[in-house]
């Protein structure tokens, strides 16, 4: 009998740590960068933008993330790279 009751204990922690882990886990916001231009024209103007992120209290990887979605001058690129910084 302890066996069993050992063993509905297990399956019941099993199946309730996927929603305990989920539950703790805070939505960090995300900001999208989405371009046409070559990624040297951007990398060279994120620094500015980081620093006003983070003058704002948001530190890329803490609390904030960036995700890039660059056509590098293919502009028939831009809707598909859209939509996947979207579903993202």
């Amino acid at each position: 009998m302890q066996r069993r009751n050992f063993m509905t204990l297990l399956a019941s922690a099993a199946t309730a740590l996927p929603f305990v882990a989920r539950a703790q886990q805070a939505a960090i916001p995300t900001v999208g960068i989405l371009s046409g231009l070559p990624s040297s024209y951007i990398t060279s103007r994120m620094p500015p933008f980081r620093q006003g992120l983070n003058e704002s209290g948001y530190i890329e990887g803490r609390n904030v993330a960036i995700e890039y979605r660059l056509a590098e001058g293919h502009n028939d690129r831009l809707p598909s790279l859209v939509a996947d910084l979207v579903d993202h």
